[in-house]
């Protein structure tokens, strides 16, 4: 099962369950998209996969199966790659 982390793992900005703004890697890392996309360049810097949008689960499924609220931060700063 998913966790659907609640937050940024670069930025901490907060990332609801519905959020469109998430992505993550096949690890489930967790970052913004703005973070992805301008810091990260669409690799996770945890492992160097690719990052794509995280599947929404739907709001019933959310009450059986609801979202982590245990935030994660990379212990090094999130660095933006060159290219």
């Amino acid at each position: 099962m998913m966790k659907l982390k609640p937050n940024c793992e670069c930025c901490d900005r907060n990332l609801p369950p519905e959020s469109t703004e998430a992505v993550i890697c096949s690890f489930e890392c967790t970052f913004c998209a703005a973070c992805a996309d301008h810091i990260l360049k669409g690799a996770c810097p945890n492992c160097s996969g690719n990052l794509v949008r995280r599947p929404i689960r739907p709001a019933a499924m959310l009450k059986k199966y609801p979202a982590s609220t245990e935030r994660h931060l990379r212990a090094q700063p999130c660095l933006a790659k060159a290219g």
